[in-house]
């Protein structure tokens, strides 16, 4: 049985682009009308270019999330569009292999448990951006102001039927990425403290344990005081403990200030992105 062919928009965003990338998205665009592109004033970083996508992107059934690297087949559009027509609304990929180095895939392997571990929902293993939404699930996702976004987890929190579809994610076609391992903590930082309690638990309960530890501490010099009649010497011991009362204060400061920082950020109020251009089709429905 033929299916009739789908009517696809291509939304291409260029991220503040310093090589020739603007240009060829332009040159696609003016010479196919399927290809439209936005341009941002500046390099945002990878989750508000995927939120500008997103805005930009005015298909009614559904709408599908891919680097632009090409390590993400677009093929799969075939094999996801099934799920979505069968009733789900997130139809998100599972990287079962990874073709990359071997401490990459090891911190990719170590950070999803460890976030599915401590998070507060469900985020699917292995599953990165690379998903086919549905439109529904798509304006929700645009009307979420936060700042400090963690597309995967906001995708998992809207609910809906969700439903994973494994896969083999190639090598990079060409180019380098520009993706540095502290662009990854950053990514990594916000899953962990906008879709996990544990950061400031754990620090609540590491204060418990160290006002625990210093009371058995005193109570042993006490009785060495008075019943034994020994007096706690060294300069050692006292440098132990400021150092162990230093360190869990600083830490625990530096938790705090990861959600400070997120509210301050988030309380500025700016626009997540700045579009520069936009080359759009005037004409588009499906």
């Amino acid at each position: 049985m033929e299916t009739s062919p789908l009517l696809i928009e291509i939304v291409l965003v260029d991220d503040g682009s310093r090589d020739n990338t603007a240009e060829l998205m332009r040159v696609m665009a003016l010479s196919d009308e399927r290809y439209h592109c936005v341009f941002l004033a500046r390099n945002h970083g990878h989750q508000l270019a995927l939120t500008a996508g997103l805005a930009h992107a005015r298909g009614t059934e559904g709408v599908m999330v891919i680097d632009g690297d090409l390590q993400d087949p677009p093929e799969l559009l075939h094999e996801f569009y099934p799920y979505l027509q069968q009733g789900n609304d997130v139809v998100y990929a599972v990287r079962k292999k990874r073709k990359e180095g071997f401490l990459k895939r090891s911190a990719y392997f170590l950070f999803y448990r460890l976030l599915k571990s401590i998070s507060y929902i469900d985020i699917p293993l292995d599953s990165g951006d690379f998903a086919l939404m549905s439109r529904r699930v798509v304006n929700i996702m645009n009307k979420m102001p936060e700042e400090s976004r963690y597309l995967r987890g906001m995708r998992t929190w809207v609910g809906f039927k969700q439903i994973g579809v494994e896969y083999e994610r190639s090598e990079r076609q060409a180019g380098e990425s520009k993706y540095s391992f502290s662009m990854l903590f950053k990514l990594a930082y916000n899953g962990i403290f906008n879709f996990s309690e544990f950061p400031i638990k754990f620090v609540s309960r590491l204060g418990v344990l160290t006002i625990l530890v210093s009371l058995v501490y005193f109570l042993s010099v006490v009785i060495k005081k008075f019943f034994f009649q020994e007096v706690i010497e060294g300069f050692t011991s006292l440098l132990f403990i400021i150092i162990l009362f230093s360190g869990v204060q600083l830490f625990a400061l530096g938790v705090i200030g990861e959600y400070v920082l997120r509210v301050f950020f988030q309380s500025k109020n700016r626009p997540l992105f700045i579009v520069k251009e936009t080359i759009v089709d005037k004409e588009f429905s499906e």
